[in-house]
């Protein structure tokens, strides 16, 4: 009888044991994903924001270049420049370039960027010309957060394609917008702990003019519903991001990120970030001094919903 009483509590006991380490490993698991998220969201809106403000580098530079490059006078007055970063020249190669130095000045105020672009195109490049493309190439381009010094180096080389043709110095009058396709077949990014992944690009953004130049980004990928990234997160787990409603950045607000909202998809769980919020989650009715929000729900298979707000 002893005997069969200590087989029901060996029993007993394994069971407990087995079912209190499940309920570790779902909490942990959850756990694990709710990390995730939180940083594959900040990863992703660093990235957006901080890949966007060098293509408006881009664009202000070969704008206000192109009596050198596009058979023009030069821009008076000139495009918006930033304010910590070098432009040199080069004429004298086939390939023609253009070298931004981000030299880490801190007059942004939220960052630091230090490293190399370089715009690169044909010696026949005419930046008005509907079709025309250049090459966009990160080198060693990292930037390193103020608020936390968290720091994310990217490399790697973008295509950008004037679509509809004409030049930014002209917006303000145009009836039609300008249409910009980025194409990338493999951004590296490195990210603060020292992971490199590589992701892919396709989008579009849309120029307007509103009080300054408005751009709004949406995603063009083959893959459909308006997939604009994809790739492999620092988890080393494969990920779509969409963006379900544009993506609006204005030179009226420092030409930061002002609205827009995307969709997440990774290994286990879908998420909806929203942009330009402030601190509580509410969208902004005006351009803040400080940081902007963005406000991430996910659900994940169990179907619970998890929300997380974070600046950028």
């Amino acid at each position: 009888m002893k005997k069969q009483i200590s087989y029901v509590l060996v029993a007993s006991l394994s069971f407990s044991f087995l079912f209190s380490s499940c309920k570790k490993s779902e909490t942990d698991n959850k756990a694990d994903t709710v990390t995730e998220f939180k940083v594959q969201t900040d990863d992703e809106a660093r990235f957006i924001n901080e890949t966007d403000a060098v293509l408006n580098d881009a664009n202000s530079a070969l704008e206000n270049l192109g009596g050198t490059f596009g058979g023009e006078s030069p821009l008076t007055p000139q495009l918006p420049f930033t304010c910590d970063a070098s432009i040199a020249i080069d004429t004298t190669s086939n390939l023609k370039k253009i070298t931004i130095t981000y030299n880490g000045n801190n007059c942004i105020g939220n960052r630091t960027r230090i490293g190399v672009v370089v715009i690169s195109f044909s010696p026949d490049f005419k930046w008005i010309r509907a079709g025309a493309s250049y090459t966009i190439t990160f080198q060693n381009f990292k930037i390193t957060r103020k608020s936390d010094n968290k720091i994310l180096t990217i490399n790697g080389s973008k295509t950008i394609k004037n679509i509809s043709g004409g030049k930014l110095r002209n917006l303000a009058t145009r009836v039609n917008p300008i249409i910009h396709e980025i194409t990338s077949t493999g951004m590296a990014i490195t990210f603060d702990n020292g992971t490199q992944r590589n992701w892919q690009i396709a989008k579009r953004r849309t120029f307007t003019y509103d009080n300054g130049i408005v751009i709004s980004i949406t995603g063009i990928s083959a893959l459909g519903g308006g997939i604009a990234e994809w790739g492999v997160n620092r988890f080393d787990k494969n990920f779509t991001s969409s963006i379900l409603e544009p993506l609006v950045i204005k030179q009226s607000c420092d030409f930061r990120l002002v609205s827009g909202k995307t969709k997440h998809e990774g290994a286990f769980a879908t998420s909806t970030t929203t942009f330009g919020l402030d601190a509580s989650g509410n969208a902004i009715s005006s351009c803040p001094n400080g940081s902007l929000y963005y406000k991430v729900i996910w659900t994940g298979a169990n179907g619970n919903s998890n929300m997380h707000i974070g600046s950028y």
